[in-house]
């Protein structure tokens, strides 16, 4: 079956990828042999994250940020990340709802995908999806993340470029960028820019980014701010000339080789902490593993002396 997805998928079959998204979604063991299969395929798209504070109004931005990108006749596909239903462990909103101008346009694939508890803004299974847009054919991903705050720093492990979108008279935004999304912005975008104290925005991202000026003049790349007003399209056309000045930025410096490298390497730690961590836990109602709890319990051995001991056991080497 799979085998028959795959190849309707790389024919453009907008339902063979579908169904291959919800397949490394929720069976692990699929999921390994879809990528598998796919990643020879995989390496052409642009991945562009979109992160933010609640209320930014990134779902509108992206919607029309999409129209933009068919315009220019990208084939563009979406992956919006959403908060996990208690009861179904689906996501609360659905694509259609978000963006339902472009669910029947055959250029646009947008896809909700659940947090199921992942506390970086994205879902688990977020990079093999995309791994399954990339090799569908899409030029370009955006991925919308939950807009928790400041823990959303995992898409800087999975975006070429990060937009970041705030908007006027929200002052825990700007506390919230201060404390760690201002590391991983390629672009700072004010949106609602026609609301009063915009320009007190401005400033202040401004302010922040001349503070760090070293660090800018060191990458070679200063954040710039774009101001929009998503529902009328204002500085829509800027935005994406500036998501793509970044990837200009990025081919010309041979910085994005760097950043794939280093999201492949990320990769590779989480898959391989994932599965030591499954096979610990298995181990653990092991009779001789259970006797080192115990030991902990009595204090007859601390947890590091345990920890290594059970790493031992588990991959023949010391920790």
């Amino acid at each position: 079956m799979i085998d028959e997805l795959i190849d309707r998928m790389l024919k453009g079959d907008k339902r063979a990828a579908a169904r291959l998204i919800t397949l490394v979604e929720n069976d692990e063991e699929k999921a390994r042999e879809i990528v598998k299969k796919i990643h020879p395929h995989t390496g052409n798209a642009y991945i562009v994250g979109i992160t933010g504070p609640p209320g930014a109004g990134k779902s509108t931005l992206l919607d029309k940020l999409i129209r933009v990108a068919r315009e220019e006749g990208k084939v563009v596909g979406v992956i919006a990340i959403d908060p996990t239903s208690p009861f179904t462990g689906g996501a609360l909103l659905g694509d259609r709802i978000r963006m339902q101008r472009h669910s029947t346009d055959p250029g646009v694939f947008i896809r909700s995908m659940a947090t199921r508890g992942s506390l970086g803004g994205l879902a688990k299974a977020t990079n093999d999806a995309i791994k399954v847009l990339d090799a569908y054919g899409c030029d370009v991903i955006f991925v919308e993340t939950v807009g928790v705050g400041q823990i959303e720093v995992d898409i800087v492990k999975t975006a070429d470029t990060v937009v970041l979108v705030t908007i006027p008279g929200l002052g825990d935004d700007i506390q919230a960028i201060k404390a760690g999304l201002m590391e991983i912005a390629d672009v700072f975008v004010i949106n609602k820019a026609d609301r009063e104290g915009a320009d007190a925005t401005y400033f202040e991202l401004n302010l922040m980014l001349d503070l760090e000026k070293e660090r800018w003049e060191k990458r070679g790349w200063r954040p710039p701010i774009v101001e929009t007003v998503a529902t009328t399209m204002k500085g829509m056309r800027e935005l994406w000339d500036a998501i793509n000045e970044h990837r200009k930025f990025l081919e010309e410096s041979g910085e994005l080789d760097k950043k794939r490298r280093f999201r492949a390497e990320e990769e590779v730690k989480t898959i391989v902490s994932d599965r030591v961590a499954r096979i610990v836990g298995k181990m653990l109602s092991d009779e001789e593993v259970s006797s080192l709890i115990d030991k902990i319990v009595e204090r007859e051995i601390d947890p590091y002396s345990a920890a290594d001991e059970i790493l031992e056991k588990a991959l023949g080497v010391k920790a």
